[in-house]
This record gives C-alpha cells, structure tokens and sequence, in this order.
C-alpha cells in the first residue's frame, strides 16, 4: 500500500479536495498514526490553521464531506421507488456512496482499509456509522409505516450497515474482486441467509420410564 512519493504536494492545494488527496498520500506512505495535521498542511501548502478550517481533525478527512453526501442520500431515497425491494434500494445507496470518491479504487480501498482497521479511527466511524443508519432507518421505516424507532426499521439500518461492512471486508481481503458485485450480493443474502442453514434432524427424546 506504500507510495514512493507524494505527487499531489505542492505550494498551492487550495481546495478541501486537494487537501484531502494530499492527506491520502501521505496516510499511505507513513501510517495514519505517524502523519500529523501539520505533515499534511505542510505538503499541501496550507497553514495549519487553513486545515483545521477544512477539518476538525485528521480523522475527518477520510470521510470527505459526509454530511452533504448523506443528505444527497436521503434526497435519492425519497425519490426511489416504492414497489422497488427495500434491501435492492439501500444496496443502491450504499455504492451511490461509494462512487462519490473518484479518486480510483486503489486510494478507495486504502481509505476503507484505514476507517476499518485503524484503532485511532474506531470511534469517528462509529459516529458516522450511526448517522448512515438513522438515514436508511428512516427510509425503512417510510417503507413499512412505522415510526423511525421501531425495532423493524432499526434492524433494516443494523442488517444494512453489517451487509455493507462484511462486503467491504471481503473486498479488502481479494484484490481481485468488485466491490459492487459484492454489496449487492450481501445485500440479497439478507434475504436468503435463512434458507441456507441446513435443517438438522431432531434428536428422538426418549420416554422417561420411571424405575
């Protein structure tokens, strides 16, 4: 995952974009723990202050602009179907998500590898774990009726985020696979994951004789 160098240094990367590119670059040559917020506004040219007016934190800048990315989500759900499969709509979503980093899929894994696996990043992504599934809670819950907090919505946004996580883990670990095969197929196992559990026979209880 280490790069030789950092092409997008340079005296003049004015754009939260460009900052953010920079910052990937340098996660992946140094480590995420051994690049610090003034590494970062160093070799993109900015002060320090400058980066903490793009990010709170070095943390953040593997999320880019997650909030305006949700509420471009929350507005696509509004307007999806509503005969279209619940499970087909969030899967949808989920790559929607994914396709808002177009800086390739080697950078887009690097990213997922860091928010995944990095320990310093646990509780950032928890936080934006739980404000992706309060979005596809409310969808689900549009869909079937319900309040927004009901145990059925809920665990339409617990089971999206687990099939979206487990599809992230399989393609981190096979380089060879597609990310978009993957969570929709995650997704549809939802679905059918009961159907694959092989039946075992009851065991015969035997009669109680007493003696």
């Amino acid at each position: 995952m280490a790069r030789s160098s950092t092409s997008s240094t340079g005296p003049f990367a004015s754009s939260r974009a460009a900052v953010e590119k920079v910052a990937l670059e340098l996660f992946a040559e140094r480590g995420f723990d051994d690049t610090t917020a003034d590494d970062i506004a160093a070799a993109a040219g900015i002060s320090r202050r400058t980066f903490f007016r793009y990010f709170p934190t070095k943390g953040d800048v593997l999320f880019g602009d997650f909030g305006i990315l949700l509420q471009g989500i929350e507005d696509w759900f509004a307007a999806a179907p509503e005969d279209a499969p619940l499970f087909e709509v969030i899967a949808e979503a989920t790559m929607r998500f994914n396709r808002y980093h177009t800086d390739g899929p080697v950078a887009h894994r690097e990213r997922m590898e860091l928010i995944l696996h990095t320990p310093a990043l646990r509780a950032n992504a928890t936080l934006r774990h739980a404000e992706w599934l309060a979005v596809i809670a409310r969808y689900a819950a549009r869909r079937m009726g319900v309040p927004e907090d009901a145990l059925a919505a809920q665990l339409a946004g617990h089971l999206s985020i687990g099939a979206a996580n487990a599809a992230y883990e399989e393609w981190l670990r096979d380089e060879s696979s597609d990310l978009t095969e993957l969570v929709h197929r995650a997704f549809g196992l939802i679905e059918s994951l009961p159907e694959m559990v092989t039946p075992r026979p009851r065991r015969r209880r035997r009669p109680n004789i007493a003696s």
